[in-house]
């Protein structure tokens, strides 16, 4: 004869109980996932970079940025597009023009190009600085990242220093590494009254780094530019 089962009142509320409490729980973890995913995506998945013209007194001295000959007019900030995914491609992949195929945001497969202007509006001779900062880096992604810049018909590709002994890799000129996060300083002296130096910012991930390992997928990276008429130690130290 099949044991009697019997189910009281008591027994019911609390499976009715536990079965309320995991739902929140449930729920509460999700909503957690949620914010996590959120937060990481607005702290890091940035793709893009920004450059900023220093200070008050650069305008006044008449230099001047903007992203298009068609209209000059100077900006305090210009932002390229955002590049959501990049995978590792080779430099010899890159467009032969691409420091003249467009003004403003020309992203293309697997790296982010960004040209813009600098101008001279003012009346005497200007020297300025141009100066690149990493603000967050995933995974060290940046162990296999290149930046070219383009000053009109120069160009120079930046990396990181080799792991084993520190020097540059092939064809590069190795980052900066100083504590702020600068990456890249260089002086453009002798701007004209009335000249404009054209510049391309080209980023991307190097195939044929040896630190282009699996361990960098997934990795991020957020970086930033700025130009200034002073060194950036007396911009910064309020000089």
């Amino acid at each position: 004869m099949a044991k009697e089962v019997i189910i009281t009142a008591g027994k019911v509320r609390r499976r009715q109980k536990f079965g309320k409490v995991l739902k929140l729980a449930v729920l509460l973890l999700l909503v957690l996932l949620i914010v996590v995913y959120i937060v990481l995506r607005i702290t890091f998945n940035v793709g893009s970079f920004v450059v900023t013209l220093g200070s008050n007194k650069d305008l006044e001295s008449g230099l001047a940025m903007f992203e298009s000959l068609n209209d000059m007019t100077g900006k305090r900030w210009l932002k390229a597009e955002n590049l959501q995914f990049m995978d590792n491609i080779s430099i010899k992949w890159l467009p032969e023009d691409i420091n003249k195929e467009a003004e403003g945001s020309h992203n293309g497969d697997n790296y982010i190009a960004y040209t813009f202007y600098i101008q001279n509006q003012g009346d005497i001779v200007i020297n300025y600085w141009y100066n690149m900062f990493i603000d967050d880096v995933v995974k060290n992604v940046d162990e296999a990242i290149r930046i070219m810049i383009f000053l009109n018909e120069d160009v120079t590709v930046y990396a990181k220093g080799n792991s084993i002994d520190g020097e540059p890799e092939p064809d590069t000129k190795k980052f900066l590494s100083e504590k702020d996060g600068t990456i890249i300083l260089e002086q453009r002296p002798n701007l004209q009254p009335g000249e404009y130096d054209r510049i391309t910012v080209v980023v991307w991930i190097e195939g044929d780094d040896p630190e282009c390992v699996d361990a960098l997928i997934g990795g991020e990276l957020k970086m930033h530019m700025d130009i200034t008429e002073e060194h950036p130690a007396a911009y910064k130290n309020g000089e």
